[in-house]
């Protein structure tokens, strides 16, 4: 079995640990806040033998961790929010390192295939002036951002589908909602809509182990497209923009 570390070991962590079995993977440790501070942790000897990492960390964590990770020679996961003012820096260290990355707003498939989608209804009604688009997304109540990471990629491919008005924006955060992503497009007497909604958050993790058994001899920035084989309506890959986020 490949062997795979474990970066953030909350919600998302202990998901991806119960399921690493099913894809081939035995779990080669689990590191947080209180034992890799500043990425501290992520030595040569600690990461001897270990093949991927997937971190479900934190923002600030990622930056810390990613460059020690591939520096190792480890391909990584990332499935984490609110780094991306720091992508360029981290896509110059993996490849330096000439590892794989895989980094999504989202690793659920379900999410990639709507993604997809929604891009080609953004450009089916990019010349209906008479509609208005919208996004809505709900999340439990201890996500800290809003919007969701997905709901901004969702945005920027109704924006890559040639939607050109202004699109509206909003968020719920409450109870335990795994998560719900909603587009719409309204006209003078009649509402075209698309949901996504999530039931488990296991979708995520397993999404993430796929994406470790993929990446596996792969050198590059991926996405979860690239992962899951999507193309877009031209033939060619769709490049999904990163603004990691899962609902961890």
């Amino acid at each position: 079995m490949k062997k795979l570390l474990i970066v953030g070991y909350g919600r998302m962590g202990r998901v991806v640990e119960a399921l690493a079995p099913e894809y081939g993977f035995e779990v080669a440790g689990q590191l947080d806040s209180s034992n890799n501070a500043a990425g501290e942790a992520l030595t040569a000897e600690r990461c001897r033998g270990v093949d991927v990492a997937i971190d479900f960390s934190s923002a600030a964590a990622v930056c810390a961790n990613l460059p020690r990770l591939v520096a190792l020679g480890l391909d990584v996961v990332v499935g984490t929010t609110g780094w991306q003012a720091e992508e360029a820096a981290l896509r110059d260290a993996a490849q330096a390192a000439g590892v794989g990355v895989v980094a999504a707003p989202n690793f659920s498939a379900g999410v990639a295939i709507f993604d997809a989608i929604v891009e080609r209804a953004a450009a089916l009604f990019a010349d209906q002036t008479s509609f208005d688009a919208w996004i809505h997304e709900a999340h439990h109540a201890a996500k800290r951002d809003a919007p969701s990471g997905t709901a901004l990629a969702l945005e920027r491919a109704m924006t890559r589908g040639g939607y050109p008005r202004p699109i509206d924006v909003s968020s719920t955060r409450a109870g335990s909602i795994p998560g719900t992503h909603t587009v719409g497009f309204d006209g003078p007497a009649e509402t075209v809509t698309l949901t996504h909604a999530t039931r488990d958050r296991s979708t995520f993790a397993r999404g993430a182990l796929e994406a470790a058994r993929w990446v596996r001899g792969r050198k590059g920035w991926f996405t979860i497209r690239d992962v899951l084989g999507l193309r877009d309506a031209d033939g060619t890959r769709g490049q999904w923009p990163v603004s990691a986020e899962q609902e961890s």
